[in-house]
């Protein structure tokens, strides 16, 4: 695993396409710009886990069906903050939030 430290506005590139942004650090949270090409999906790690259970055809365990309903409404919520907060960085287009 490569590690690397970068700050506020400072940016990784994966490839020639992908382009990461640090766009703000709050305490422990880090918020993330991503910028890649249509045919690149790019999904937070629990979405993208759940993308692939659904593919195999495996199913969830009631209590596992209840967590991930709260977390996707506290994630719904976030999303919506998320996109105010970007006004002064771009359009929305600009930023795909997953």
């Amino acid at each position: 695993m490569l590690v690397l430290s970068r700050q506020k506005n400072e940016s990784i590139m994966i490839g020639d396409d992908v382009e990461i942004i640090i766009v703000d650090v709050r305490g422990d949270k880090v918020r993330l710009g991503i910028t890649a090409p249509k045919s690149v999906s790019v999904h937070r790690k629990e979405v993208y886990e759940e993308i692939q259970r659904e593919k195999t055809g495996e199913k969830k365990s009631p209590a596992e069906k209840s967590l991930n309903n709260e977390q996707s409404d506290e994630g719904l919520r976030h999303k919506k903050k998320d996109f105010r907060d970007l006004e002064d960085l771009g359009s929305e287009q600009d930023y795909k939030l997953q």
